[in-house]
C-alpha cells in the first residue's frame, strides 16, 4: 500500500473531517451591549475567560471583547460604567456547530482571529474555539492551503486539490482525504443553501436537504456532479400552486449556484430543480414503493443512486424516516434488490480474462478505468447486502464493517475488501491530482505500465477480491452461477 500512517497515527485529515463541537470549548460569559465594561471585565476575570460576548435580546452573538481588546480600547481610555458596546468588535465572526473543523481553522487564520464562536441553530453561542487549540490539530504544511478554504464557493472547490496533495504527500491515507473532500461538498451546499434561502421569500414549509450518490456515502471525488433532493413537510392539496411555485424557482437557484461552485448538474436530472426529486415525505414513500413495483429501466438506476441519501440540511428525522420505510418497502419486495443485481452485473472489474489490465481508453490509449471498473462494482454489492441486511449507514466501508459483524462476511473477507477500496480509492484520486495539476478534467483512467511491478500486482489482488465479492454478492440476489 502507498500510504505510510499507521492505523493508530492520528490523521489529521480525519481530525478536520470532525465537527467543531469536538474542538471547542464552553461558551464564554455574555451580556448585553449596554453592560457596564466594569462589570462585564469581572465577570470576564473571574470565568479566567478570554473573551466575553455582547449579545441581542434574544441572546444570539452581536459583538465580542477579547483579551487584545481589553489591553487596546480600555485600559487608560475607557470608564468603568462605559458600556460593552462601546469596547466590543462588531459584527462577530462565527460558524455553526455542523461545520467541519476545516472551516473553522480557515475563518480563524484567515480573519487573523484568536476566538470564534460556535451557534447552535438558533443562532446562540453554544462553545468557543480557541486559536492556538484548535490549529494545534494540523500539520504545519497543510495551513497554508487551508487558507483558500476561507474564500468564496468557487475557491473553495478549486482548493481541495491543493489540500488533498499536501495531505497525500504526508502519507495520509486516501479514504480520509476522500471524506475531507465530501465533507467540504457538503459544507459548500449548506452554505450555498443559506445565500439561496436569503435571496427569496421565507419558505412557506420546512424542509430536508438530501444528498444522494457518492455524496450520500462519502465518497466523493475531485470533480462529483450533483445528485441531490428535497423532502417537503407535508401540506395540503389546495396549496399546492403556492406551495411548488416557491421550491420550484428555489430549487433552480440551487442547483445553478451549485454550478457556478463547481458541480457540474446531473446528466440525468438528479436534482431538486426536478419535481421526481422534491416531495412530501408520503409522496417520497410512495416514490419507493412504485420503483419496487416496477423495477425496470429508470426506476433501477434511480434506485442506486436514490437509496445512498442522507440529510446534508436541515431536520434529520424526516431522511430517518424515509430510511426506515425503504427497509420495510425491500422487505416486502425483495424483486428490487434481485433486478438491480441483475443490473450491476454489468459492472466488470478492470482484468482481461488472462489476467491483464482491461483497456477502457478510447482510441489508442490502453489505460484503465479503476473508478468504473473497481470502485463501482464494490460499491454497488455492498450496497446491495446493506439493503437487505437493513444496514443503515451508506457508506461503503460502513458497510463492509456492519455486514461483517452481522456474520454477513467473514472477518478476513472484509478486511480483504477494505484493503482492495482502499487501494483503488488511492489509486483513482492520484490520478485525478496527477490530471488537476497537468490542468486536464480530473478523470479515472489511469496507465499501469509505469507503476512499480509490486504496485501493480496489488491492484490485481485487490480486483480480483472485488471481482469475487461482487460477482457472489449479485448472484445471491439472482440466483446466477457464474
Amino acid at each position: 500500500m502507498r500510504h505510510s500512517l499507521s492505523a493508530s497515527h492520528p490523521s489529521p485529515a480525519a481530525a478536520l473531517t470532525g465537527g467543531v463541537t469536538g474542538a471547542m470549548a464552553p461558551p464564554p460569559p455574555a451580556f448585553p451591549p449596554e453592560a457596564p465594561l466594569g462589570e462585564t471585565l469581572a465577570a470576564m476575570a473571574e470565568a479566567r475567560a478570554s473573551a466575553v460576548l455582547a449579545v441581542d435580546a434574544d441572546g444570539r452573538p452581536i459583538g465580542i471583547l477579547t483579551e487584545q481588546d481589553v489591553a487596546r480600547r480600555i485600559a487608560f481610555r475607557l470608564p468603568p460604567e462605559a458600556p460593552l458596546a462601546a469596547a466590543m468588535t462588531a459584527p462577530v465572526i462565527s460558524c455553526t456547530e455542523d461545520a467541519g473543523l476545516w472551516r473553522a481553522v480557515a475563518l480563524l487564520r484567515a480573519g487573523h482571529l484568536r476566538h470564534l464562536p460556535v451557534l447552535d441553530p438558533d443562532g446562540r453561542c453554544c462553545g468557543m474555539l480557541h486559536r492556538s487549540e484548535t490549529l494545534a490539530a494540523v500539520s504545519g504544511r497543510l495551513l497554508g492551503h487551508l487558507d483558500a478554504l476561507a474564500g468564496d464557493d468557487v475557491a473553495v472547490k478549486r482548493a481541495q486539490a491543493g489540500v488533498a496533495t499536501a495531505l497525500l504527500g504526508e502519507g495520509v491515507p486516501a479514504r480520509d482525504l476522500v471524506g475531507l473532500v465530501s465533507g467540504i461538498n457538503v459544507e459548500l451546499h449548506r452554505r450555498v443553501l443559506d445565500r439561496v434561502l436569503a435571496a427569496h421569500a421565507p419558505p412557506p414549509l420546512r424542509f430536508t436537504l438530501l444528498v444522494m450518490g457518492s455524496a450520500g456515502r462519502g465518497e466523493s471525488l475531485l470533480r462529483p456532479d450533483q445528485d441531490n433532493g428535497l423532502i417537503l413537510e407535508d401540506y395540503p392539496d389546495a396549496e399546492h400552486d403556492r406551495v411548488d411555485a416557491w421550491f420550484r424557482a428555489f430549487a433552480e437557484d440551487f442547483n445553478r449556484r451549485l454550478e457556478q461552485a463547481g458541480f457540474p448538474l446531473c446528466p440525468g436530472g438528479i436534482m431538486a430543480m426536478n419535481p421526481l426529486w422534491r416531495k412530501t415525505l408520503p409522496q417520497w414513500r410512495r416514490q419507493f414503493e412504485h420503483w419496487a413495483m416496477k423495477r425496470t429501466g429508470a426506476a433501477l438506476l434511480f434506485s442506486d443512486i436514490a437509496f445512498d441519501f442522507r440529510a446534508a440540511a436541515g431536520d434529520p428525522a424526516p431522511a430517518e424516516a424515509l430510511r426506515a420505510h425503504l427497509g420495510r418497502v425491500l422487505g416486502a419486495s425483495p424483486a428490487l434488490l434481485a433486478a438491480m443485481a441483475a443490473q450491476n452485473q454489468s459492472l466488470t472489474v478492470g482484468l482481461t480474462l488472462w489476467g491483464g489490465f482491461a483497456d477502457n481508453e478510447p482510441g489508442p490509449g490502453t489505460r484503465t478505468d479503476f473508478k468504473l471498473h473497481g470502485l463501482m462494482p464494490l460499491v454497488a454489492a455492498a450496497r446491495l447486502m446493506a439493503l437487505r441486511d437493513g444496514i443503515a449507514a451508506t457508506g461503503t466501508l460502513d458497510r463492509l464493517a456492519a455486514l461483517a459483524a452481522r456474520g454477513t462476511l467473514s472477518a478476513r473477507e472484509a478486511a480483504d475488501l477494505t484493503e482492495a477500496f482502499d487501494l483503488l480509492l488511492d489509486t483513482v484520486l492520484r490520478q485525478q491530482l496527477a490530471d488537476h495539476a497537468a490542468g486536464l478534467e480530473p478523470g479515472n483512467l489511469v496507465d499501469t505500465a509505469p507503476l512499480p511491478r509490486a504496485e501493480r500486482a496489488q491492484l490485481r489482488d485487490a480486483l480480483k477480491a472485488v471481482r469475487s465479492f461482487s460477482r457472489g454478492s449479485f448472484g445471491s440476489f439472482t440466483g446466477q452461477i457464474w
